[in-house]
C-alpha cells in the first residue's frame, strides 16, 4: 500500500484518471462534513452496527472497480480507517491501493479539533458538502 499525503494523492488522481477515487468514511460523514468531488462513497463500516465487514466492503469496491487492476485511493476522516480498509483489498488481490494520509479532516490539534493541522480540506483540495 502506498501512503500519500493529501496534495500528493491528488496529483496522483489527475495523473491517473482511471484510479478509482473511494471514501470509506459512514454516510453521515460523507454528506455533511463533505468530500472531494467524483469520490465514490463505500463506507469500510455504517452506524449504528460500527463494524467493519471487509468481505461486503471488497465486494463493493470490486463492483465500482471493475477489476482489482484498477488502481484505488483510499479517503476517510484521518487517514486510519484506509490502512485496514486497504489491507482487505490487497489481500483480496487488488494490485496498487493508495491511503491518503490524514484524511479528509486531519489529525486532531492540542485542542482535540481536526481541519487545523493537515489533512485534504486543510491543503485547500476541491471538495463539496451538501
Amino acid at each position: 500500500m502506498q501512503h500519500l499525503e493529501p496534495k500528493q494523492a491528488h496529483a496522483y488522481l489527475q495523473a491517473r484518471p482511471e484510479a478509482l477515487f473511494v471514501d470509506v468514511r459512514m454516510e453521515v460523514e460523507y454528506l455533511y462534513v463533505g468530500h472531494p468531488p467524483g469520490v465514490v462513497h463505500v463506507a469500510w463500516y455504517e452506524y449504528p452496527e460500527m463494524r467493519p465487514d471487509p468481505a461486503r466492503f471488497v465486494e463493493q469496491v470490486l463492483r465500482e472497480a471493475g477489476s482489482t487492476e484498477r488502481p484505488v485511493v483510499l479517503l476517510c476522516r484521518s487517514g486510519k480507517r484506509t490502512i485496514d480498509a486497504g489491507l482487505a483489498l490487497e489481500a483480496a488481490g487488488f494490485k496498487e491501493v493508495v491511503n491518503v494520509v490524514h484524511g479528509f479532516e486531519g489529525d486532531l490539534d492540542e485542542h482535540f479539533q481536526r481541519g487545523r493541522l493537515n489533512g485534504w480540506r486543510f491543503d485547500g483540495l476541491p471538495w463539496e458538502q451538501m
